[in-house]
Parts: structure tokens; C-alpha cells; sequence
């Protein structure tokens, strides 16, 4: 197989191949190898690699499963993989690892054990921004991640290295995880197929506790909806078939559909336009479409995420340093990774409390508007603007330096006394993906629409609670109407 062949075919294609004996898993791994040499100094996605690993276990007896011997890439943040270090594109860490080689996972977790079970070959570790708390993948340890689509512009985040890994055909499916967008952020940047699954869909396993107090949860960047509905069969404890939705009629549907942001942000006119033309699209399918925007209390719901997201933070620094036995300090993080760890430690028992109370009654609310409104899913543009210069969502130059010195002050004091503008400012790229959530509802973003400077512009639904069947039957009835597998970015044409 040669390179202009393997970059046409999604996860379960390549499984087939080798089911059938037309190409050999170790192939396929060398063809991965090559991608990552050729792409990967131009658009920085993969941070570890375990080539001599997956080579040899491609040569190897291997499981059974929908995607054996197809090449597999890890985000370095969230799922452990034995003997492998995760460095969350963090200093402090990074500099414990390299220093001492015990500071390695022990196991893998119960998400990397059903993706072996699976027959999926991990080639490495993707970028992320640190500890996974930006909408861009720019952390000052590994340097930015790159989009494919466009080498000046942001892959999104938390997930941009494996959405960039994919979208660049370095492999057809990557891991992710999603706690206020970060599939569905880069997914749309990039233009792939995100899902991100209701809450408690997926097993974690003994030992695993959930992150974000289970509004985060893990899935993968595709390619295609098959391979995303095939991954979900394999990882989660549902007696659902998720992949038998794929290719079954959706229904008529009724959509509810707004491009009013729920979190303050403007929206880019690009993005107005791709969700008419969406609606076009839907409504040529036969599903009906009525105009209908959810009430949200954005101030009352922006604070309360960022009090929760502070103090998650906080509490990961201390788990950090009770791990490596060293205190961290301010030059082993990025100002604003700092800034919200000195937030965290401000906040109350009773403030983090009645923010989590908040967040997780937009589940009762939205629930109502799903049923008064006898809507099937809710549409919106996935992010407010097209994927946005590398560089353009980090701190500017007088907010940079606040930080720092907020930080070297440890003034934790002084920035809670701004925190309603800071989570004001937080939601200007993503001011629909969060409540998903909030909620626990499953959500996608479907790649239907490119603009005229040529980058995707991502689609985004959510259904009801537990009802991810609905996403899947839509999504690839959408795939087979206005496929987009086919674009290859171009980066994959130099």
C-alpha cells in the first residue's frame, strides 16, 4: 500500500484490509511512521512516540477486534498508558519524568485496555495545551500544534494534537477528551467528525474516578461516523450497537436551530451562514427546522463553570505535587495555568458546591426545552468563529503580564475580585459546547461546511440525554449527502 492509498481509507477500511489479508498491520504502522515524519514538523501533533513498540506488536499475534492492526495515537492528557509517561504539556511534570524514570503510568487505564482489546495500535502521544485547560493546543512546553487547513491557525483544543494526527491522515482516528468542547472544539477547526458521548456512557474502570466532577469524558477524532459509532460499541457498557445506527434512517426529525451564543460572544458572520446552509441541507432531507434559542443565565452559568474549572485545577496542582513530593512553583507553569490555580484556592466548599448545582441543573432545564418545544436535537454553529490565528485566544501583551505578576504575588485575592470578567472573556470561541456538559447530553460536530478562505466550519447538534443513536443515524445520513472524508487538507497535497 502507498501513502496516496492509506490516506483514503477510514479505521474500519484499514481493519478490513487486513482481515482480508490485502495489507499487513505492519505496513499500515510503517505508513503511520512515514506520516509523522513527514507532517509532524510542520504541524506539531505528536509529543512521544512509541515507533519500536508498535512496530513489534504489529509483527505480533494481535486481538480480535473491529479495528486490528490499524495505527492509533493517544492524547497526553487523561489515559494512562503502561510504562509511558504523560507529561499534560506541563513543565512540571516533564521535568520529574525526564529526571526520574519511575514517575511512569503503572497500568493502562480501562479506556486504553478496550482500545488494545479493540485491536488498535498505539503509535504515541498527542499535544495538548497544559493540563488540558485551553480551547488551543499552544503549551510553552511543546510548542503550538498546527491545523492542517491552514499553518497559521489554531487546531483548537484540548484535543489538537489528535484532531491535527487525523485531519493530516497521520492516522484515522485519535483519542480524545471533551470537558467543555475540547472533541467537538477541534473537531470543527479541523474538520472531522467529534462526539462527545453522554454522561456515564463509557466504562472507567476500577480505580478511575471522573474528571470535572463528570461533566469531562473521553472518545475519539474520526474520520468517518462509523469508526467513532465503532469505538463507542467497544468502550462503553451499553448493550446499545451504535454502529447498526450507522446507514439506518434518522426519521423526520424536528431541529431545533439558533445562532444566538449561549455564553457572551460575538459570532463570526462565516459561521451565520454555514448554519443556514445547514438548515438548507437538513430541510432538502425531509427534517423540519424552527428557530428556537434555550434560555441560559449566561453570567450565572459562565461563573459558575470557571469556579469549577479553578478549583479542579487547584486541586490537581496538590495531587501533583503530593505525587512527585516537590512543591510547584510558579516557573514550572504558564502564567494562566498559575492564575486559575490561585483562583482555586479562593473559592469555598460552599461557592464550588452551589456552582456544581448550577451547571448540573441546566440538565433539568434543557430537558424541558427538549420536551415543550417536541424537538428531537438542538443545532449550532460548534464555535463562534472559523479556526482563528495561532496565537490570537492566548493572554495579550498588558493581560500576559498581569498574570505574571499576579502570579509571582500569589494576589489569588486580587483575581477573584475580577472574575466575572475573566468568564466572560473565557467563552468568546466556544459559546455553545460547555452546556452539553453542564447537562450530560451527547453533542457532535459534524464537518459540513468549509468557507471561502478554505477552513471548516463545524456543525454542532445535541441530543437528549442518552440518546446518542439519534446523532449517529443523522451524521452519517449527512455523511452520505455532503461527504468530507474526501477533502484532504493542504498540507496531505504538498
Amino acid at each position: 500500500m502507498k501513502i496516496d492509498e492509506y490516506v483514503t481509507y477510514d479505521g474500519l477500511g484499514l481493519a478490513e484490509l487486513v482481515r482480508k489479508k490485502e495489507v499487513k498491520p505492519c505496513e499500515l504502522v510503517g505508513l503511520a511512521i512515514k506520516q509523522i515524519e513527514e507532517h509532524n514538523p510542520k504541524i506539531n501533533a505528536v509529543i512521544h512516540t512509541l515507533f519500536d513498540k508498535a512496530m513489534t506488536l504489529s509483527k505480533g499475534k494481535l486481538p480480535k477486534g473491529p479495528f486490528t492492526g490499524v495505527p492509533f495515537l493517544i492524547k497526553d492528557y487523561g489515559a494512562e498508558l503502561a510504562g509511558e509517561p504523560m507529561y499534560k504539556g506541563n513543565r512540571f511534570r516533564y521535568d520529574q519524568v525526564i529526571n526520574n524514570s519511575k514517575y511512569v503510568s503503572e497500568h493502562d487505564s480501562e479506556l486504553v485496555s478496550r482500545y488494545k482489546q479493540a485491536g488498535l495500535i498505539i503509535l504515541g502521544k498527542t499535544n495538548t495545551p497544559e493540563y488540558a485547560g485551553s480551547t488551543t493546543t499552544e503549551p510553552v512546553l511543546f510548542g503550538a500544534c498546527n491545523n492542517p487547513w491552514d499553518l497559521t491557525r489554531t487546531t483548537g483544543g484540548s484535543s489538537g494534537g489528535s484532531a491535527a494526527a487525523v485531519a493530516s491522515r497521520i492516522v484515522a482516528l485519535a483519542h480524545g477528551n471533551d470537558g467543555g468542547g475540547s472533541i467537538r472544539i477541534p473537531a470543527s477547526c479541523c474538520g472531522l467528525f467529534g462526539l462527545k458521548p453522554s454522561r456515564g456512557r463509557l466504562s472507567v474502570g476500577s480505580g478511575h474516578y471522573e474528571l470535572m466532577h463528570g461533566l469531562a469524558t473521553d472518545h475519539v477524532l474520526t474520520l468517518s461516523v462509523r469508526d467513532s459509532a465503532a469505538i463507542l460499541d467497544f468502550t462503553s457498557d451499553s448493550q446499545s450497537r451504535f454502529l447498526d445506527s450507522v446507514g439506518q434512517s434518522p426519521g423526520k426529525l424536528k431541529i431545533a436551530a439558533t445562532s444566538v451564543p449561549f455564553l457572551h460572544s460575538n459570532v463570526d458572520e462565516d459561521c451565520v451562514n454555514a448554519l443556514h446552509d445547514t438548515i438548507e441541507l437538513l430541510q432538502k432531507l425531509g427534517h423540519t427546522v424552527v428557530e428556537k434559542t434555550p434560555l441560559i443565565d449566561s453570567k450565572a452559568f459562565s461563573k459558575a463553570f470557571v469556579i469549577m474549572s479553578c478549583v479542579d485545577t487547584c486541586v490537581e496542582f496538590a495531587e501533583e505535587e503530593a505525587y512527585f513530593g516537590k512543591k510547584a512553583k510558579f516557573k514550572d507553569f504558564e502564567p494562566p495555568t498559575w492564575a486559575l490555580k490561585l483562583l482555586g484556592k479562593e473559592f469555598s466548599a460552599f461557592e464550588l458546591e452551589s456552582s456544581l448545582r448550577l451547571l448540573k441543573a441546566e440538565h433539568q432545564s434543557i430537558a424541558r426545552f427538549f420536551e415543550n418545544e417536541n424537538i428531537d436535537l438542538l443545532l449550532t454553529p460548534t464555535l463562534a468563529m472559523p479556526p482563528v490565528k495561532r496565537g490570537e485566544l492566548q493572554p495579550s501583551g498588558y493581560e500576559a503580564l498581569f498574570m505574571k505578576i499576579i502570579g509571582r504575588l500569589n494576589a489569588g485575592k486580587l483575581l477573584k475580585m475580577l472574575i466575572d470578567a475573566l468568564s466572560e472573556e473565557f467563552w468568546s470561541f466556544i459559546p455553545w459546547t460547555p452546556l452539553a456538559n453542564a447537562t450530560g447530553q451527547p453533542a457532535m460536530s459534524v464537518p459540513l461546511q468549509w468557507n471561502n478562505a478554505g477552513l471548516p466550519i463545524g456543525m454542532h447538534f445535541m441530543g437528549k440525554y442518552g440518546d446518542e443513536t439519534t446523532l449517529i443515524r443523522l451524521a452519517a445520513q449527512l455523511e452520505k449527502e455532503q461527504p468530507w472524508r474526501d477533502r484532504l487538507p493542504p498540507i496531505c497535497k504538498i
